[in-house]
């Protein structure tokens, strides 16, 4: 074990700690792309949580060969994140101490970005931007993208309650002295969620802030691994119950530290996101958990003030007020929809006193308050769709009118289908349907060329989202994604010169849109029967990071 100390006349330096559990293949790369950082990481502290695979092993062989890097081997598993990194806090020397975790990278000039920015304004909190990279696609998705457009400073949390919005530990960088004077940790042994608590303990004590909009982590998420991380291991209904507890342990932290803003923000939050993320699920989910999902939601629910629920966006509210207004699940597709982003708000729309839009008939007291302010290009417009394969591909679209919003706005007179693939980059096709009137909407088709679209995705097994944009005849109207309806969605061999043959699957995701997986050739599509029985024969464990 190697072991690097400052001396009171080095200029501050950083310490990043890294927590490792069984992650042998992986922990090589996290290291070393936190010592590629340069000088201005003085140490790396890697923190191995009693692995049984070699990864203490292959950290003590890194030490050998790089004088930064110090090994903390514990003794005894704790069974979560959070001990470790108290471990690790613990061990650092630097003036500053950053997180990574065994799975995950930090880019190059993540640290000094951060540094440069905690010096310079003499913060003890310093964020950045992450980006989920969806392995092995490599599609990048922002972390929290409206937090990061441009460089700020805080006075306090206060200032800006949307840094709740990001519970990430590990965008972040800390003044060391800051959390040891003010004794704050993570929550200890096996705690889901520890970076929630973390955070809110954090904000709690008041530090100033910067941002910056540099990328500064990037989080790999591995939905195909034998061990899916527990953000992803949403199947079982106590990682909800886990993260409400989680949620509740960081209101507190704001109650208990006299920022009772901070804890109305952090409730208001949690509609705004934590439950739109699950609802968008719930109409998948089995019975069982779909009652004690919805008893659970509706306990923490009620304690929450209006005007916390209130603050949250239109339809998070909306969404949240259901579910208190509700004995038993119900309704559990139209949530899904309006949960969704873009959110699509389905038929049928009630109205009170003939007027005033409401959630249904028989929950009159659930209004969608707000309904009449939102913005033509934010409105939960629902625009069915149905993909008929053949040697020419069909696309029947019908856009139901939304409580008179689209007439009042301009008629659409058309809409621009665009076929995105779901591993990133930018739109291959599109497609414009004209529209007519059509029993209280309006609806059109349009020939969809599959084999053109195939070919721009190149080979192997490509899947397809559908955006759609309204045009009106005052220019771009409404915008949403596609909501699949039952008649189409089968799969379909099309026979074709290009390819031989074209397999073509239109399917309903989690949300309720539809998408479209393509396997050009007899290679592709014997890939999409063998990927199917090998999603079948996998056991998700979950993992612990």
């Amino acid at each position: 074990m190697s072991q690097s100390a400052t001396s009171p006349n080095d200029p501050p330096r950083v310490s990043v700690v890294v927590i490792a559990y069984n992650d042998a293949g992986l922990i090589t790369a996290a290291v070393r792309s936190a010592l590629a950082q340069g000088d201005a990481v003085t140490e790396v502290v890697a923190v191995d949580d009693c692995s049984s695979d070699g990864t203490a092993a292959v950290l003590d062989q890194l030490a050998t060969t790089e004088p930064r890097l110090r090994v903390v081997r514990r003794t005894e598993n704790s069974g979560g994140c959070g001990t470790p990194r108290n471990d690790g806090i613990a061990a650092a020397t630097g003036a500053y101490v950053m997180f990574l975790d065994s799975d995950d990278v930090l880019p190059p000039g993540a640290v000094e970005a951060l540094l440069a920015a905690a010096e310079k304004h003499g913060t003890e909190v310093t964020v950045g931007r992450a980006v989920r990279r969806e392995l092995p696609a490599g599609r990048d998705v922002r972390w929290q993208p409206a937090l990061y457009r441009e460089a700020a400073v805080y006075e306090s949390p206060e200032d800006e309650p949307a840094l709740l919005h990001d519970t990430l530990c590990v965008n972040k960088l800390y003044r060391r002295d800051f959390l040891t004077d003010r004794h704050i940790r993570f929550p200890d042994g096996k705690f889901v969620y520890e970076d929630f608590v973390f955070t809110a303990r954090v904000y709690a004590a008041a530090p100033r802030v910067a941002v910056v909009p540099e990328l500064v982590y990037i989080w790999h998420v591995r939905r195909a691994a034998a061990q899916v991380s527990l953000s992803l291991a949403r199947t079982d209904v106590a990682n909800w119950q886990a993260r409400i507890t989680a949620h509740t342990e960081a209101v507190e932290a704001f109650r208990a530290a006299g920022r009772p803003a901070l804890a109305a923000a952090c409730r208001t939050k949690f509609v705004d996101y934590d439950l739109c993320l699950y609802l968008r699920e719930l109409r998948v989910r089995d019975a069982a958990y779909r009652a004690r999902w919805w008893g659970l939601t509706r306990a923490h629910l009620a304690g929450f003030e209006p005007a916390e629920l209130a603050a949250a966006a239109a339809p998070a509210r909306w969404l949240a007020r259901v579910v208190l207004a509700a004995d038993d699940p119900r309704d559990l597709d139209r949530l899904s929809q309006l949960a969704a982003d873009p959110a699509r708000l389905t038929p049928p729309y009630a109205t009170a006193d003939g007027s005033a839009p409401v959630w249904a008939d028989d929950l009159v007291d659930v209004t969608l308050d707000g309904f009449e302010a939102l913005p033509a290009d934010r409105l939960p417009v629902t625009v069915d769709a149905t993909l008929l394969a053949g040697r020419r591909g069909i696309l029947k679209l019908r856009v139901h009118e939304l409580y008179g919003r689209l007439a009042a706005a301009g008629a659409p007179t058309s809409a621009d289908v665009e076929f995105v693939p779901r591993d990133g980059g930018e739109s291959a096709l599109t497609v414009t349907a004209p529209l007519g009137e059509s029993d209280g909407g309006w609806s059109g088709q349009v020939p969809v060329p599959l084999a053109r679209l195939a070919a721009a995705g190149g080979r192997g097994t490509q899947i397809w989202d559908l955006r759609v944009r309204l045009n009106t005849p005052a220019g771009p109207g409404a915008h949403t994604t596609a909501r699949a309806r039952a008649a189409g969605l089968r799969r379909t061999a099309v026979p074709g010169s290009r390819y031989g043959v074209l397999l073509v699957q239109p399917y309903r995701t989690s949300s309720g849109s539809l998408a479209v997986r393509l396997a050009p050739g007899v290679q592709g599509a014997f890939g999409v029967v063998g990927g199917k029985l090998r999603r079948l024969a996998r056991t998700a464990r979950p993992r612990r990071r």
